[in-house]
């Protein structure tokens, strides 16, 4: 039984989602025959080349033939032979087989500058007088996102970089919309990924297709891909799972999703898909799956092996295989000039996780109640160590991501003396908690052992919310772990949160002082607020009440269920508060403005601020 294992688009472009190779390596150690795509770095790859962008100027043309040409399109039309000229050799840049390129790229009249660029300020301190290679990334960079934002107008509204057809699926208790979405007629964008599909399909020879699908903008691409399978090879089967599945999917009963793939897993990959491939094997009865959605003959979509126990350590999952993936096609760019935060487009990573769930799993925000999260099992040291190493022989790059939901500190000092014990030379960062068990000396072993950032949640900067939150750890807690981070150079990233239940105005004014006075003391180099959102599996999504949330009423839909309204009688302005935050925060993350008032960022009234200036100074 072949199969084939693919990452639809769009994801990150710097570095492959970690899901397929994880599950290739186990199954293959199973005695399967598999292969792995990664559809989404293909499709950027084939639609930002001159014979392709040719096309798309072509069709845009087309389409105004008889119109007014509005002055943004305008201006890309009358610049496509620049275009046309440049972007294979700005493409090769950017996947770094051509660094010679960058003198010209910031030369300043190579590249034709879009609106991207009216944005540009002074660079002269993120670059200097000599970082053309991060500079010319960066103008690169600025470029293809004119390009994107280009297609998106006049092709595709569903296009984006680091998404496809996201807008579609946020919010979907009923899948009518996508379906009826599924059902139009392929844009320009969806026939070249369905043509790089079908020459991997055909090549694999696959009897079974799994989509993992991380996040909502990579469904729609998923779907879309499955239909055509299904059309090209009607027996074929077609399993989807991943992160969205596991939170949005949890209470499927659609059987119109059924049409497009034969069976939808949750949780864990590895023990669900063996038992639905022994099951295509005739090896198991039905009853025997894992967590496994299928559509029964009556039309009826079920849900089976529930409450199995069959699982497997996940010390004995396999080691990631990289085979088949194109390496040399990701792409290194720089959206943001931060050195911090240019880590998650900037550079390949390899990713792997070195803990089964959360060591802590207690956050009110967070789905603690998911197998993902509440399941904690650690790997060791030895077998991390080993990982790592096969890793790099396999890719021949040392950069690592551990993509924990919290690493925890005890296993960090495991590994960091094994990493210094087996001189394996490695730079890496990852998610932690802001706890006391980051010590100085525990700091010092980490950056030894190459650690280079961390990023983790201070949320909302208020003791009051922190421990509603039952975050477990305080402000000045978080300061000093942060200290002691940045003073042995590592760099810091910090998760920022606001409309908590029950979280009032001046809460959030002194919540974003206390993050100013972060920035001032040097002690986070990045950070980004994301609007609480209540889910289903979280403790506040169990139990609002607790938290001073009241539900407003909703009627779960037969699709995707997840994120559930609510009311805390607060009667604040989120949006515009929620703008004033991040404007403010980017700014400082380039260095801007730190010692501005914190009122002067909001376009609505807000209170003065009751925090000290010198409160976050005076405990570090």
């Amino acid at each position: 039984m072949n199969i084939l294992l693919v990452t639809p688009p769009l994801t990150q472009l710097n570095t492959p989602y970690p899901a397929t190779q994880v599950l290739k390596g186990f199954l293959q150690s199973k005695g399967y025959k598999v292969h792995q795509m990664d559809l989404s770095i293909e499709l950027v790859n084939s639609i930002f080349t001159s014979e392709n962008l040719s096309k798309i100027f072509s069709s845009v043309e087309q389409n105004f033939e008889n119109k007014k040409t509005p002055s943004q399109v305008r201006f890309f039309l009358n610049n496509q032979l620049q275009y046309l000229s440049t972007v294979d050799a700005v493409m090769n840049y950017l996947r770094n087989q051509d660094p010679t390129l960058s003198n010209r790229i910031c030369s300043g009249n190579f590249l034709p500058e879009g609106p991207r660029f009216k944005n540009i300020s002074d660079t002269d301190w993120a670059f200097g007088s000599i970082g053309t290679l991060d500079y010319a990334k960066y103008l690169a960079t600025l470029y293809i996102e004119d390009l994107t934002d280009f297609i998106r107008d006049n092709i595709c509204e569903y296009f984006d970089l680091n998404r496809y057809g996201e807008k579609l699926c946020l919010f979907m208790p009923s899948f009518d919309d996508l379906d009826k979405a599924l059902k139009t007629p392929a844009n320009i964008i969806d026939k070249l990924m369905l043509s790089i599909l079908d020459v991997k399909f055909k090549s694999s020879k696959a009897h079974v297709v799994g989509f993992t699908v991380p996040f909502p903008g990579n469904l729609y691409a998923a779907l879309k891909c499955s239909q055509f399978i299904k059309i090209t090879d009607p027996d074929c089967k077609i399993v989807l799972g991943g992160g969205f599945v596991n939170t949005e999917l949890r209470k499927l009963n659609e059987p119109k999703l059924f049409q497009y793939c034969d069976a939808v897993i949750l949780d864990d990959g590895e023990p669900a898909f063996i038992r639905l491939l022994e099951f295509y094997e005739n090896k198991v009865t039905k009853d025997d799956l894992v967590k496994t959605f299928i559509k029964e003959k009556d039309g009826s979509v079920v849900l089976l092996g529930k409450d199995s126990d069959f699982s497997i350590p996940f010390s004995e999952r396999g080691i990631p295989d990289y085979t088949e993936l194109p390496l040399h096609k990701y792409l290194s760019m720089i959206e943001v000039t931060n050195p911090m935060h240019k880590l998650w487009s900037d550079g390949r990573w390899n990713k792997i996780t070195l803990a089964h769930g959360c060591y802590w799993a207690n956050c009110a925000f967070c789905d603690t109640s998911l197998p993902y999260i509440s399941q904690y099992e650690p790997s060791s040291a030895h077998h991390i160590a080993d990982n790592m190493a096969d890793i790099i022989k396999q890719t021949r790059q040392t950069g690592f991501h551990f993509t924990d939901e919290a690493a925890p500190p005890k296993l960090l000092r495991e590994l960091s003396e094994t990493l210094i014990e087996r001189k394996l030379t490695s730079s890496w960062w990852t998610n932690i908690r802001f706890e006391k068990a980051f010590t100085q000396e525990l700091c010092f072993l980490m950056a030894n052992a190459g650690c280079i950032a961390v990023s983790g949640g201070i949320e909302v900067a208020s003791d009051r919310i922190l421990k509603l939150m039952n975050k477990g750890v305080t402000i000045e807690q978080a300061a000093k772990t942060c200290s002691q981070l940045t003073q042995n150079g590592i760099m810091v990233h910090a998760y920022l949160m606001y409309g908590f239940p029950t979280e009032t105005l001046q809460e959030t004014i002194d919540s974003l002082e206390i993050v100013r006075q972060f920035f001032e003391e040097g002690l986070i180099q990045s950070a980004f607020w994301h609007r609480y959102a209540m889910t289903v599996h979280s403790p506040s999504g169990k139990n609002p009440e607790h938290y001073g949330a009241k539900l407003v009423t909703q009627t779960i839909g037969t699709f995707a269920n997840n994120e559930i309204p609510f009311t805390d009688n607060q009667n604040i302005d989120l949006d515009s508060i929620g703008e004033g935050l991040k404007k403010a925060t980017f700014n400082y993350l380039h260095g801007n403005c730190i010692d501005w008032n914190v009122k002067k960022w909001f376009s609505v009234k807000v209170p003065d601020t009751k925090v000290s200036p010198n409160y976050i100074a005076g405990i570090i």
